[in-house]
């Protein structure tokens, strides 16, 4: 096992290099880049992609080139003012030189800092932080403990009138789109048109501070309602499909017919011998549905939440082409997704110790 690890992690270097270069040399050919937001400002235009809605003047280009004339609206401004703004952000320099440089930085942890907010990368996301893990974690722990019982139920109760509601419901749940539950969810409960039971916006209260332990965590679970429903809602149709048919298929096979010949009681059947074989796939997966909530399922929550987290972070960084934000938190999630890989490898092999993940390699 240990070596198998080890390829696995030698393998995130050449992958987490190839994400790098294929983003970078994506973002060469998009325009509206950090220049050409300054000179938007500078000279009024407010909205930087107005340069191009008239399709006549070149867009931004972000290759290090020199001539200043490449910039839409720019003619008004200095020469000097854009080749200092050129230097400032580094376009001075050739791509290939600026990539290595930026890759350079990132082993060592470098990250930079934002063009547009004066606050390191590290600092940003680790500010943003506790918002998407609230989101990401509860959305996931619910999910698991509403899905596992639920789908095991429907396993058991294949066919019943259980069964056909239940499916159902998870059907319509899943039908709907979470941004509009979402609305639907403040319209009724957050002083839209009903009720004023929960916080319209925000993760804690103004004077979360001066509350005692037990009401900072009341206050926090208070805020954090509405949207972790939002975001749950058709998060466990699946996961309870999959841990039903797991069920299912389980049960069919004949190592179940055998215990149930030798006398064990349906409960010993079910949740001493199937439950870890039928749990398998669903378990070992909990690391990947995690950062895949954690990642990109609350980006349009966020926003209706007013939730400031790294959803929100990531879209605002795209739409400004803030590149230090965008390339290093695309280098620390990649990371993270690919270490999470090797993770969920290692939550299959805890579950059963019988899978072998050398011998299938061999």
């Amino acid at each position: 096992m240990g070596a198998y690890i080890l390829r696995r992690l030698l393998l995130v270097i050449p992958t987490l290099l190839g994400i790098m270069i294929v983003n970078f040399t994506l973002v060469q050919f998009v325009p509206g880049g950090p220049i050409e937001q300054i000179i938007a400002q500078a000279e009024g235009q407010g909205d930087v992609f107005s340069g191009f809605a008239g399709g006549g003047e070149a867009g931004v280009d972000v290759s290090g080139g020199s001539s200043n004339d490449q910039y839409s609206g720019a003619r008004g401004l200095p020469p000097e003012f854009i080749a200092e703004l050129e230097k400032e952000f580094g376009f001075d320099k050739p791509p290939l030189e600026r990539f290595l440089g930026m890759m350079g930085n990132y082993l060592t942890l470098d990250f930079g800092e934002s063009y547009f907010r004066s606050i390191s990368v590290i600092d940003l996301v680790l500010e943003k932080m506790p918002v998407s893990i609230s989101l990401g974690l509860w959305s996931t722990l619910i999910a698991y403990l509403v899905s596992i019982p639920l789908g095991i139920r429907k396993a058991i109760k294949d066919g019943s009138t259980f069964d056909t509601w239940t499916s159902g419901a998870i059907i319509v749940a899943y039908a709907i789109p979470g941004f509009l539950f979402a609305i639907l969810l403040l319209v009724l409960f957050a002083g839209g048109s009903y009720w004023q039971i929960f916080p319209l916006r925000g993760l804690t209260s103004d004077n979360w501070e001066s509350l005692s332990l037990f009401g900072k965590i009341a206050d926090y679970f208070w805020h954090i309602a509405l949207p972790i429903i939002a975001l749950t809602i058709s998060a466990f149709a699946t996961l309870t499909l999959l841990t039903k048919n797991s069920f299912l298929d389980e049960i069919k096979k004949q190592y179940v017919m055998t215990a149930r010949a030798k006398g064990l009681s349906e409960r010993k059947v079910l949740y001493g011998h199937v439950f870890r074989n039928a749990m398998l796939i669903v378990i070992a997966g909990f690391p990947a549905v995690f950062i895949g909530v954690f990642f990109g399922g609350s980006i349009i929550i966020e926003t209706i939440f007013s939730l400031d987290g790294l959803g929100r972070l990531g879209f605002e960084a795209a739409v400004a082409r803030d590149y230090p934000v965008i390339f290093g938190t695309l280098f620390i999630f990649g990371l993270m997704g690919l270490v999470v890989g090797i993770i969920s490898d290692l939550m299959y092999v805890l579950v059963d110790p019988r899978i072998d993940f050398e011998k299938r390699e061999g």
